[in-house]
């Protein structure tokens, strides 16, 4: 095998760093009551082992980030394991809601939108249900590992300097409706603070974006310029990314996939919708509105 055909070698990248909040519990943890609801992943599209895989590696992350919390999955589309199967077996909470419903996305989109309201329609299962992933300062940490990992960035730290090398531009790329491009521009902010390099964002599902944002790119001078998709996986292919990325002359990084910070923002958005007084009053869970530990994803 020729040395052109060799996976490039993952560069050094900063890891977030979590400092308890007492004596036992970390940051990036949520406490909650033994009564707490399930939480349940909606996944994006049919069941497949690819995205099986994506699924349990998430769900295993969030039970990290909330021990004691039982944590399932269930997918919008096909006739695998759906989400409405999966809700209906939820224990009963003599009438206070089973589970809160984690839309495995970063984005909002307007597909899965619908398909959820079908899955919760028959209203069998009192359910809570939580908003999308995104934008959050964890998951500029993510793409910047995914980024390392191609390759594609890298950070030293001279006291409190960062600097990056490799490409000299990142595209962030999300998948959505029009408000997914609000949650492209925040991770972007974010990503370029990271890396202290010029940032864009744009859109799979608009290709003139990604074309636009890389000639922006280019004309404020940056000739390498890496795409970083802000997509989960089940949602968007790997294939289909590297077709974006050819089209438009990019190298990419991967996935986010079951990056554990997918798992810790998932957490997160189930532990904000119980700490919501609105969504818990209306749902009778404002015994519950007291959850610890980690942020809420809003930025």
């Amino acid at each position: 095998m020729g040395t052109d055909d060799r996976a490039p070698e993952a560069l050094p990248v900063r890891t977030a760093r979590f400092r308890p909040a007492g004596r036992h519990r970390s940051q990036h943890q949520l406490s909650v009551p033994p009564e707490a609801p399930s939480l349940v992943l909606a996944v994006p599209g049919v069941q497949n082992a690819a995205s099986d895989e994506v699924a349990t590696g998430i769900v295993a992350a969030a039970r990290t980030s909330c021990p004691g919390v039982a944590v399932r999955y269930g997918y919008l589309q096909g006739g695998g394991q759906r989400l409405g199967t999966v809700l209906a077996g939820l224990a009963s909470q003599d009438g206070r809601p089973s589970g809160v419903v984690v839309p495995l996305l970063i984005c909002p989109d307007a597909e899965a939108n619908a398909d959820l309201e079908a899955a919760l329609a028959p209203g069998d299962f009192p359910v809570i249900l939580a908003k999308p992933l995104g934008p959050h300062p964890v998951l500029a940490g993510a793409l910047h590992t995914r980024l390392s990992e191609a390759g594609l960035a890298r950070v030293d730290h001279i006291g409190q300097m960062s600097i990056a090398a490799a490409a000299e531009g990142v595209l962030v790329a999300v998948l959505g409706d029009a408000d997914s491009m609000a949650v492209a521009g925040t991770v972007a902010v974010l990503l370029a603070a990271r890396l202290i390099l010029p940032v864009a964002a744009a859109s799979f599902g608009d290709p003139a974006s990604i074309k636009e944002a890389t000639e922006q790119l280019r004309e404020a001078g940056v000739h390498r310029v890496a795409l970083a998709p802000c997509v989960i996986g089940p949602e968007f292919s790997l294939a289909q990314v590297a077709a974006v990325a050819a089209d438009a002359g990019l190298e990419s990084a991967r996935l986010l996939g079951s990056h554990p910070a997918v798992g810790q923002l998932v957490a997160m958005r189930y532990g904000a919708a119980l700490q919501d007084p609105q969504l818990a009053d209306s749902a009778g869970l404002s015994g519950l509105a007291n959850v610890a530990g980690l942020a809420d994803p809003a930025v």
